[in-house]
């Protein structure tokens, strides 16, 4: 590796496993390589230092479009690793300056990748969305008395008034009555998983829908319990009407693997 490259850390696996690269292309295009410390193995590619500076990538990690296209590279080298084995997915654009910052790095989480690594071996990440639409919800919540709607002329514009309260009424029974149904789908999958995570709500400019996501949640599942918590979720779909609930994965386990502190945009030594 020349001075005018740095190094993508994608993710970490056994240092036991298929020494062999994964055959993807990483997220400059790079042939992606690994590189064994002790018991760990780090899979890695070098990509141009000056394409992915700190000033060139903090403006990298603001563009949308190109934070979609590298992390579906980056995903691809990660996805193509865990085909092999256990693996300990890192948070995208973490870059060292050599390959010495990645065997430093291995060296001394060398206790924390073991352990991550042992909590997901023979479990995979499934993700768990749900989603309501609000007016259908807040319709299904309001049912306003037509006995106590004014007649008249002077009538009018206090059931106009009485309309708009019971509409604001029924919006805020409505946020009720989801954060409710969010939390009792989390209560009935948790115990079907070896652990969960609950991440905030995305922004409807990601998911491309209006509906409210009520629940943006991913669990942790052995192998031996997939199907019976594929089965839970598509029983919760039916659960309650104009509840929509969706099921992705499986993923490498992203939410429950990655060491605290390895943060986007992070660059070691």
């Amino acid at each position: 590796m020349t001075g005018s490259q740095t190094v993508w850390l994608y993710a970490v696996t056994r240092g036991d496993a298929d020494s062999s690269p994964p055959a993807v292309r990483g997220v400059a295009g790079e042939d992606v390589r690994v590189l064994t410390e002790g018991p760990l193995t780090a899979v890695v590619g070098s990509v141009d230092a000056r394409r992915f500076g700190p000033d060139v990538l903090a403006g990298h990690l603001e563009n949308l479009d190109w934070l979609a296209t590298a992390a579906r590279a980056h995903d691809a080298v990660v996805a193509a690793a865990a085909a092999r084995g256990p693996v300990v997915p890192v948070r995208l654009a973490t870059l060292f300056s050599s390959d010495d910052g990645v065997r430093e790095l291995l060296r001394g989480r060398r206790g924390d990748f073991q352990s991550a690594l042992a909590a997901v071996t023979g479990r995979a990440e499934w993700g768990v969305k749900a989603y309501v639409d609000p007016d259908s919800l807040a319709d299904s919540l309001s049912a306003p008395d037509a006995a106590t709607v004014p007649t008249g002329q002077s009538g009018a514009g206090s059931a106009y008034l009485m309309r708009r309260r019971a509409k604001l009424a029924a919006r805020q029974s409505a946020q009720s009555a989801a954060g409710e149904w969010a939390q009792q789908i989390h209560a009935r999958l948790r115990p079907l998983c070896a652990a969960s995570r609950l991440h905030p709500a995305q922004d409807p400019r990601l998911t491309g829908r209006r509906d409210w996501m009520i629940l943006n949640a991913a669990y942790l599942v052995d192998q031996d319990r997939t199907e019976p918590f594929h089965a839970l979720v598509r029983q919760l779909t039916e659960w309650q009407a104009g509840l929509d609930v969706e099921l992705t994965g499986p993923w490498p386990p992203y939410s429950f693997a990655v060491p605290e502190g390895a943060q986007p945009g992070e660059r070691h030594g």
